[in-house]
């Protein structure tokens, strides 16, 4: 258990490098500076952290997320709310919809579906604050991937072929269909974290990922390297959603996976997405 001498936080590792539970903090209030600034510290080094029964409205939940940066409103989200808000339903009932959005070509390569969100802007938002709504009685997990890990586990010879690539992340069908247009945009595969200098292997498997300059075999094999470093338990945390449960992530340092395995279920949780650096908020 890790704890400040002077701070109420108690951090609880659940894996050595990806994955924190925190206790002893009430989201639906204000944060002091001090545990505002540890949590965020928190999120940085161990790139998702979770609380457990937490009992927070749709507006406690923008507040805690407003603490961290400016919140940004997905286009998804704008009509999924009469009121103005950035909270973005995550809702199984639309998932068919949502499938239906993106029928895959018949050229293209079908991934397991780890992401990252809003990879499809020049600048993606940093965070994102999720906090269970409805579940299943059963299963509906999240696996999120520490994307430093999954770099170092490349070998030196697929890194040095990534080194200077960028890929592609084309989400225009989803964006069109929610009224929303924006260019399709390319990004370093491999990433610096702006803040803890980290290497990031970043690559959104949702969106037909392609690594620009390189033939459809060369790219598929270089990012099939990738994506099986995400698939390494090794590189994951594995988190099981109860009533009143939040996780908070770092989205340039991680990618995750929502585990399908409920059926019909319902199963509804909301997101907040915070804004990256007020100089590129709007790119």
């Amino acid at each position: 258990m890790e704890a400040s001498v002077q701070s109420p936080l108690a951090v609880r590792p659940l894996q050595p490098t990806i994955g924190a539970e925190i206790a002893g903090v009430d989201l639906s209030q204000p944060l002091s500076p001090a545990v505002r600034d540890e949590i965020r510290a928190t999120v940085l080094k161990y790139k998702v952290v979770f609380f457990r029964n937490q009992e927070l409205t749709q507006e406690g939940h923008e507040n805690f997320a407003g603490q961290f940066g400016p919140l940004y409103t997905h286009p998804g989200a704008a009509k999924a709310d009469a009121r103005t808000t950035a909270i973005h339903r995550i809702s199984s009932a639309d998932f068919d919809k949502v499938a239906k959005v993106h029928t895959p070509q018949a050229d293209d390569d079908i991934w397991d579906p780890y992401h990252t969100d809003t990879s499809w802007r020049l600048v993606p938002t940093w965070g994102a604050v999720l906090r269970a709504v409805q579940l299943p009685e059963v299963g509906g997990d999240t696996i999120w991937v520490d994307a430093a890990l999954a770099y170092q586990g490349l070998s030196d010879e697929v890194k040095e072929r990534l080194d200077g690539r960028h890929v592609t992340h084309d989400f225009r069908a989803a964006l069109h269909a929610s009224g929303h247009d924006y260019p399709v945009v390319a990004h370093p595969v491999i990433r610096i974290h702006r803040e803890t200098g980290e290497k990031i292997a970043w690559v959104n498997f949702t969106q037909r990922p392609t690594i620009i300059g390189l033939d459809r075999a060369e790219s598929k094999e270089l990012l099939t390297a990738v994506i099986d470093q995400y698939r390494k338990p090794e590189n994951q945390v594995r988190f099981t959603w109860r009533p009143g449960s939040v996780a908070f992530w770092d989205n340039r340092a991680a990618v995750h996976y929502a585990v399908r395995n409920y059926g019909s279920a319902p199963r509804l949780l909301e997101r907040i997405l915070i804004a990256d650096e007020p100089l590129h908020a709007d790119l």
